[in-house]
């Protein structure tokens, strides 16, 4: 699959943009682990030509965890152009739109999906984007439609590739669905088998196994798939996924190999950031983690796991249960 002039080889698997998830140390490791691309999280437009720091801090980008887009949003033009060319100095593979972001505090004010509601403005924001920074190739995330009496995908599609993008990724779900339901993986096929659409699309939602995975590829044609959730505090998922997409079987990740990626998480968060802060950026992934998600009785530990406010006191939590619950399941 080829973005413009990048080509990701047949069958692209990539990390979705997630909010205070997808920083550069995650995704150098889930790069590691056999993604095939990375995004960051979501840079707002209006913060970044303010020069807002913990805004511009998003904009670095490890060479080793490359390809990797950076995502903007935001809701009027002259903003995302600016902050367009910004981030084109910051020397991304990619320029990535985000109109698909369902929460309140961005879609309820226009952004992300929001400008589900007004195609006129999105377009606008589209073409002005790609205009500005012909550099660099510029995609797009978006969802079916604002809900289930307007899921427009199938024609937006077409118009957006009218702006000048160079590809599309679709989330299965409406605005109005956020995260709930199951994702429609058949009108992500719908948009596919539309032989007008041209440019690569990129399936979206509920990607959570291996299989799946390959069910995405091979069922629904899809030139690319983007995991997003269900790699939260477990980055060995893609190492899984691509075995079994390319070599027919799933890699077997050691327990121990697992352990230490999620240690490996927790030192570099608090090494970008400081101990306190650090470890409560971790949380999220200590409490998604599957590790955890088969232990009978573990309700107490995982309190102690979640409270845990030093690296030494986490440390030796996670010891615990890998050395002595683990080997007794």
């Amino acid at each position: 699959m080829k973005i413009g002039n990048l080509d990701l080889g047949p069958r692209p698997v990539m990390l979705a943009p997630m909010e205070d998830v997808t920083d550069s140390s995650f995704r150098l490791i889930c790069k590691e682990q056999g993604a095939d691309m990375t995004y960051t999280e979501f840079v707002s437009a209006d913060a970044l030509i303010r020069s807002i720091a913990s805004t511009t801090r998003k904009l670095h980008i490890d060479p080793a965890e490359r390809p990797t887009a950076i995502q903007i949003y935001g809701r009027e033009v002259e903003p995302m152009v600016e902050a367009a060319k910004i981030v084109a100095d910051a020397g991304p593979d990619i320029i990535d739109i985000n109109f698909g972001c369902p929460v309140k505090k961005v879609a309820g004010k226009g952004a992300g999906a929001g400008m589900l509601r007004d195609i006129p403005k999105m377009l606008q924001i589209t073409e002005a984007v790609v205009k500005a920074v012909p550099q660099l190739p510029v995609t797009v995330k978006t969802r079916l439609g604002w809900d289930c009496n307007s899921k427009i995908i199938v024609s937006l599609a077409e118009q957006l590739q009218d702006c000048g993008i160079q590809a599309l990724t679709v989330h299965g779900r409406t605005r109005s669905q956020m995260y709930t339901g199951e994702a429609d993986w058949e009108m992500i096929g719908e948009v596919k088998a539309n032989p007008a659409l041209k440019i690569p699309l990129i399936g979206n939602g509920d990607i959570t196994t291996p299989q799946k995975l390959v069910e995405a590829f091979e069922r629904y044609n899809v030139d690319g798939v983007m995991v997003g959730r269900a790699s939260i505090g477990a980055p060995w998922i893609f190492r899984e996924m691509t075995s079994l997409l390319r070599e027919g079987k799933i890699e077997e990740i050691p327990v121990a190999k697992k352990f230490a990626l999620l240690r490996r998480q927790i030192r570099e968060s608090i090494d970008r950031i400081d101990e306190y802060r650090g470890i409560l950026h971790i949380r999220r992934h200590l409490a998604a983690s599957p590790l955890f998600k088969s232990i009978p009785n573990f309700r107490p530990t995982r309190i102690a796991m979640l409270k845990a406010s030093t690296f030494q006191e986490l440390d030796e939590i996670l010891s615990y249960i890998e050395h002595d619950i683990i080997p007794d399941l």
